[in-house]
């Protein structure tokens, strides 16, 4: 019992040391190209990769109707990242994201992804 209490704290231990998963969803102009949504999504992907972050999953969510007005547009361009990294890699992504003209929005939030897998963990063992 002791041995299993040891392992499941230790395998707990080791997943809080490792890279925290964060989403970063952000709304762009609606008024963009295509051409120039890629090139933003291109831009925070490698400032992302440039600061650590890894996996770094996109999805567009398109063009899509605001709940409220902001800055002057009633619709935005959604896009959301998921990663892994460190939290020394938000603060310049956001950083750029709040002096870039293209978005009106950005939101950042750390994921709960290690606490399923701390309780996995602890049962397998």
């Amino acid at each position: 019992m002791y041995k299993l209490a040891v392992a499941a704290f230790l395998s707990i231990r080791r997943l809080k040391t490792m890279s925290i998963v964060y989403e970063t969803m952000f709304i762009l102009r609606p008024d963009l190209g295509d051409e120039q949504v890629e090139q933003a999504i291109t831009k925070y992907q490698n400032l992302l990769k440039e600061h650590g972050a890894e996996d770094i999953q996109i999805q567009n969510r398109g063009k899509r109707r605001l709940a409220y007005e902001i800055k002057k547009q009633r619709d935005g361009i959604y896009i959301q990242f998921n990663y892994t990294g460190p939290g020394t890699a938000i603060a310049p992504v956001e950083r750029a994201m709040r002096l870039s003209e293209e978005v009106i929005r950005y939101l950042t939030i750390k994921q709960d992804v290690h606490e399923e897998k701390a309780a996995q963990v602890a049962v397998s063992a």
